[in-house]
């Protein structure tokens, strides 16, 4: 496989697995980290970029909720709505450095759409997040591979 194919797979399979579609790209990451020449920072890149653009769509999805859903006074004056705006605006932005978890990641970038996380402050944290744990990946399958 030439490196663009290469690079565009592990980009592709890093947006798939951050959205809510079933897919995973750490084992692509790892694999590529253990069999191609390629440089480490620049799988590491694609797979951050593809999994923060993912994450950024779940993003937009929330804030299209928000701005359908969410407009009926009905729910925006139920206890249960106010208890958890009151808790994501106290914990919510931090737990963003939990995008990366598997089956809780997804809807966590989804609710900071939801409750208007400014985008700015969401990819911060999220490529953040993402990037830490494709550097933690690639090291531990080069140091598995390599000894």
């Amino acid at each position: 496989m030439n490196e663009t194919g290469a690079l565009f797979g592990l980009f592709l399979s890093a947006f798939l697995a951050a959205t809510i579609l079933p897919a995973q790209s750490e084992l692509g990451l790892g694999y590529l980290v253990i069999t191609s020449k390629y440089s480490m920072g620049l799988l590491i890149l694609f797979a951050s970029l593809g999994n923060t653009l993912g994450a950024i769509i779940n993003w937009v999805i929330g804030r299209s909720i928000a701005s359908s859903v969410m407009r009926m006074e009905k729910i925006k004056a139920s206890p249960r709505y106010q208890s958890i705006t009151r808790w994501y605006q106290k914990f919510g932005r931090w737990t963003l450095l939990l995008s990366w978890v598997p089956i809780i990641g997804d809807p966590i970038t989804v609710m900071a759409g939801i409750f208007k996380e400014p985008l700015k402050n969401f990819v911060l944290i999220v490529a953040l997040a993402k990037t830490t744990r494709y550097v933690v990946i690639a090291l531990f399958a080069e140091k598995f591979a390599f000894g």
